[in-house]
């Protein structure tokens, strides 16, 4: 995921819409994989389907655990 993760975080940053797929739903939010082998939160009430296609804004980049959390984009 490394290689993924770098590359990723290269040529994205706060405020980029994405469209992604919805790996998982969990009772707080959704993971979104927005490229192979990257996911993402999207917390809110308003949870997708598992498999859907979403658009999503990037609302924070966590570098030192690798973690993205998105809004509605």
């Amino acid at each position: 995921m490394s290689n993924a993760w770098e590359g990723f975080t290269s040529r994205h940053a706060v405020g980029d819409v994405l469209d992604g797929s919805v790996a998982r739903v969990v009772p707080f939010g959704a993971f979104i994989e927005v490229a192979d082998g990257v996911h993402g939160l999207l917390v809110g009430s308003d949870r997708p389907e598992a498999g859907s296609s979403v658009s999503v804004r990037i609302a924070e980049i966590d570098h030192d655990n690798r973690r993205l959390r998105f809004t509605a984009g």
